[in-house]
């Protein structure tokens, strides 16, 4: 019996409920969107589109419009026509590992703490002169808050407790998307309350 671990919420729910076989959208048609307003893009969009996505949701509601301007068929219309899954949810045992809370946040703070004890300090002072919060890299969790602490914005202290309150917001997200998405998986918390 093959047994498919890892990867992202997305590839499995590609496995068992299918993927919309969307064409990539061209760089000219993403650079256009990136100068777009928010109000914008959900203005663009067509109601069944809208209707399906979280429009406070930049990243999302920026995707369907691309989509849209790219094509020329409303995301809606793409997702109807899914072809059907290779392993349909009904014929396998499908099991999504839950993080224990409390273990998860304290995970994070140690692997922070890590990251600050092996250098990465020093990496963002050499991204300092180059530093763009337009660039996909300048949204890795962390990033903002040193070079924060690095401008004088914020104590070392204070950046480090704003990384770890994102890291823990962004994990937050996570068990939200799949509670929402792997709703008929079975969840495994891991590790057990009190195995530590």
């Amino acid at each position: 019996r093959p047994i498919i671990t890892g990867g992202t919420g997305l590839y499995f729910t590609a496995l068992t409920k299918g993927l919309a076989a969307i064409p990539p959208v061209p760089p000219d048609i993403r650079a256009q969107a990136d100068a777009l307003p928010l109000a914008a893009l959900i203005e663009a969009l067509d109601a069944p589109t809208r209707a399906r996505l979280d429009t406070r949701n930049r990243a999302r509601v920026q995707r369907a419009w691309e989509v849209l301007a790219a094509t020329g068929r409303p995301l809606a219309v793409w997702q109807d026509a899914t072809p059907a899954p290779r392993l349909p949810l009904a014929s396998v045992t499908a099991i999504v590992l839950t993080p224990n809370v409390a273990w998860l946040d304290s995970r994070i703070a140690a692997r922070f703490d890590a990251m600050l004890a092996r250098g990465v300090l020093d990496e963002a002072r050499a991204l300092l002169p180059r530093w763009n919060p337009g660039h996909l890299s300048s949204r890795a969790i962390g990033a903002a808050e040193l070079i924060a602490h690095l401008r004088g914005e914020m104590t070392l202290a204070e950046a480090r407790a704003a990384a770890i309150t994102a890291s823990r917001q962004y994990a937050k997200r996570q068990r939200t998307w799949f509670r929402n998405r792997l709703a008929g998986w079975t969840p495994l918390v891991m590790p057990p309350a009190g195995s530590g």
